[in-house]
Order: C-alpha cells, then sequence, then structure tokens
C-alpha cells in the first residue's frame, strides 16, 4: 500500500499551480474562466533569445553539460552581476540549475540539517516554507502588515534570529505583495545580520528588472559588502526576459557552498537543459532593449489594477514597488454573505466564492502566510485585467 515519506507528509502542494489548474479545469468544462492566479508575463520570449535556442540545436548543443552549468553561461552570469550590480564573482561562485525553485531547493539540501531554522518573511512565496521543511529544516515567519508596506522590520529581523539560525531568506521585489527594500531598508536590515555572524542570507531578485517609478533596485551584498561572504544571490531569466518555461535559475555566493549545491545536483537532476543554458548565454549577453518598454506597460497594468481594486467594497490595495502582483486586503469581506449564501469566514473563503460566482481565479493569502489577503498577478492584458477587476468589484458588491 502506498504511503508517502515524513519528509513529504510536512508539506503542502502548491497552492498558486492549483488555483491555476483549477481555473483550467473549469475553463475547460466551458465556465467563462479569467485566471489571475499564475505568476508569468503573457510576452513570448524575445525573438533573439529563441534563435539561439534554435541555433543551439542545429549546432548539436544536444549533449550532456557541466552539471552546474556551462562555462559561457557562467561568464555570462558573472558579468551581469559586474554590471548591474556592481558585484564581482568569478565561474566557479556561479551555480545554474533547473528554474529559480531548483537554486532554492539545492542550497537548502546542501546546507540544512535537523532543527536549522530559516527566517523568511511573510507574506512569501508559497514554496519557500515547504522546501526548507522538504530539506528537513524548520521554518520561521516573521510577520510583516500592510501598514508596514509589507517589509521586515530590522527589530522583527533581531528578535527572530537564535542560535539556530542558518539562513534569512529575503524576497525583492516580493511575490505575492510586490514590496521591494530600498537602498536603506536593506542596509537596516544588514546592519541587524553583521552582528550575527552564523546567518547566511538568500536573496531571491528574481523580479530584479521589474520595479516602477523612481525605485533604484539594490541587492544586500551591494549595499553591505561586509555580508558577500555568506550571501547567495538568487536571479534567473523567467520574469525579465519572458522565458519561464526554459527553467533556468542561478546564483552567485561563496565556492564552498556552490560546490555543495553542485553535489545536489549531481545526484538529482544532473545539468540544466543544455539548449535554454545557450538560449540563457544570449538573454544576458544581447540586447535589453526591451526591458524598459515592458517594465512601462507593467506599470501601467499595476495602476489600473490598483486604482480599481480600490473601488471595490471592503478591499484596501497597496501600490506595490515592483514584481507583478498585488496584495489586497479583504478584511472589509470578512464576515459578509456570498452570493451562493455561504460566510465568508477567511481570504480562502472569498477567493473559493470569487471564482464559484464570478469566474474570476486568484490565490488566497493564507498560502502565503498572511491574511486576510489574496494575490492577483497583473500580467496579462489591460482588457482582461479590466474585466476581472469589473468581476472582482461586482462580486464585492454583491456581498451582504
Amino acid at each position: 500500500m502506498f504511503a508517502e515519506s515524513a519528509a513529504l507528509r510536512r508539506v503542502k502542494p502548491s497552492a498558486t499551480l492549483a488555483a491555476t489548474d483549477k481555473a483550467r479545469e473549469l475553463q475547460a468544462q466551458g465556465r467563462d474562466i479569467i485566471s489571475l492566479s499564475v505568476g508569468e508575463p503573457d510576452f513570448d520570449t524575445p525573438d533573439n533569445i529563441k534563435e539561439a535556442g534554435i541555433k543551439a540545436i542545429r549546432d548539436g548543443k544536444t549533449k550532456y553539460t557541466n552539471t552546474d552549468g556551462i562555462p559561457q553561461l557562467k561568464q555570462a552570469i558573472c558579468a551581469k552581476f559586474e554590471r548591474e550590480n556592481g558585484l564581482l564573482y568569478k565561474p566557479g561562485q556561479v551555480n545554474v540549475s533547473p528554474g529559480g525553485k531548483a537554486v532554492l531547493y539545492n542550497a537548502f539540501v546542501a546546507t540544512l540539517s535537523a532543527g536549522d531554522e530559516v527566517i523568511i518573511p511573510a507574506p512569501y512565496w508559497v514554496s519557500y516554507p515547504d522546501m526548507v521543511l522538504l530539506a528537513g529544516g524548520e521554518a520561521v515567519p516573521v510577520m510583516t502588515s500592510i501598514e508596514s508596506g509589507f517589509k521586515m522590520a530590522p527589530a522583527d529581523l533581531e528578535a527572530a534570529i537564535t542560535p539556530r539560525t542558518k539562513w534569512l531568506l529575503l524576497n525583492s521585489p516580493s511575490n505575492p505583495s510586490g514590496a521591494a527594500y530600498t537602498r536603506a531598508e536593506l542596509k537596516a536590515l544588514a546592519d541587524v545580520l553583521m552582528r550575527h555572524p552564523h546567518v547566511w542570507i538568500l536573496t531571491d531578485d528574481m523580479y530584479e528588472h521589474l520595479v516602477y517609478g523612481d525605485f533604484e533596485y539594490t541587492t544586500i551584498a551591494q549595499v553591505e559588502p561586509g555580508l558577500y561572504d555568506r550571501t547567495l544571490t538568487m536571479n534567473g531569466v523567467s520574469k525579465a526576459y519572458a522565458m519561464t518555461g526554459w527553467r533556468i535559475g542561478y546564483a552567485a555566493g561563496p565556492e564552498p557552498l556552490i560546490k555543495a549545491m553542485g553535489k545536489v545536483m549531481s545526484q538529482t537532476t544532473s545539468n540544466p537543459c543544455s539548449i535554454s543554458q545557450w538560449a540563457a548565454v544570449e538573454a544576458l549577453n544581447g540586447t535589453q532593449d526591451f526591458i524598459k518598454p515592458n517594465q512601462t506597460l507593467f506599470q501601467e497594468r499595476r495602476d489600473l489594477v490598483v486604482s480599481m481594486l480600490n473601488q471595490a467594497s471592503g478591499m484596501t490595495c497597496p501600490t506595490p514597488e515592483g514584481a507583478f502582483y498585488v496584495y489586497p486586503s479583504v478584511a472589509g469581506c470578512i464576515g459578509k454573505t456570498a452570493p451562493s449564501g455561504k460566510t465568508i469566514a477567511t481570504d480562502e473563503d472569498f477567493v473559493v466564492e470569487l471564482l464559484q460566482a464570478e469566474g474570476c481565479a486568484a490565490v488566497h493569502g493564507g498560502a502565503f502566510g498572511l491574511s486576510p489577503f489574496f494575490r492577483i498577478s497583473y500580467a496579462t492584458s489591460n482588457d482582461v485585467l479590466e474585466e476581472a477587476c469589473r468581476r472582482i468589484q461586482r462580486f464585492c458588491g454583491s456581498l451582504t
């Protein structure tokens, strides 16, 4: 008889993938569904990157590669970190994995022992705590608030650190809130970390190129060079280059850690896709001209969604600094009754009833560790977003 392992019983399935799958299921049944649950740009991969992948196939670059990345991609990553972040790395300090999720998992498996703690500001990406649990560690959430802009205060970080703390996992701009830390805010957190030399920092910079207005992006090892030797700076090509399906994530950090992550890969995935790696070389080395126009378009979408959701009864939607998500509060809807007759007691009830009543799919805030909120991805067209927001307004107006 089948039985899950003890490690697997510690974790939950991904709520974002579950919401997306449910939307697809209803669409297959003929329902008119708008899904705002998936974190994926609606743009196509730029042509120069696609052509690099096609050329790699034609040139026979279809064999096994180095376990943790081809030299050409590692060089491109080193150049990117120097050019954009002022961080100097050697190829031996770089890991390339099959997606950003694999980078995180490899780092945790390589470093966590039973009882080790990982501090994770909430709201957090749904996979963070469960990957920590799978690797044998313990996730330690630090609650933020809408009033703080969903950012962790230095005093809260200080209070969460114990002798068992192994990592701080920092995601800026954030999935799900879009919150991004300023240079001054990062420096204040870094000052705390400098007092605790046993704590390592894993910074997830996947949404680096998706910041808006006059916000200046910085990463923590750039702000505080004293943390360089215990920081793993993670990024990837999925979001800025619209390459989610190509599955290339990368990170740079201390060479012993990078070697340990490669050891994990040698017994699990082996190398990332060879063709995707050559496409990623072109993504990082080739033209970046499309990034700014895409940024502008995402900002327009953000402003549209924030404006319309703030017109919905019982809802408050902050304006995020980056990424392509909003994280509205539905506190004003809790306790009300949906058209189905069900009382909305939680944010999960809210998104379930929203999907049932209006065919609009989103992800409840409880999945991200902070309620009562829900996450919307605005990585789709203005027309779709306007219709989705009208449905949300109509649903909120129908609550009694």
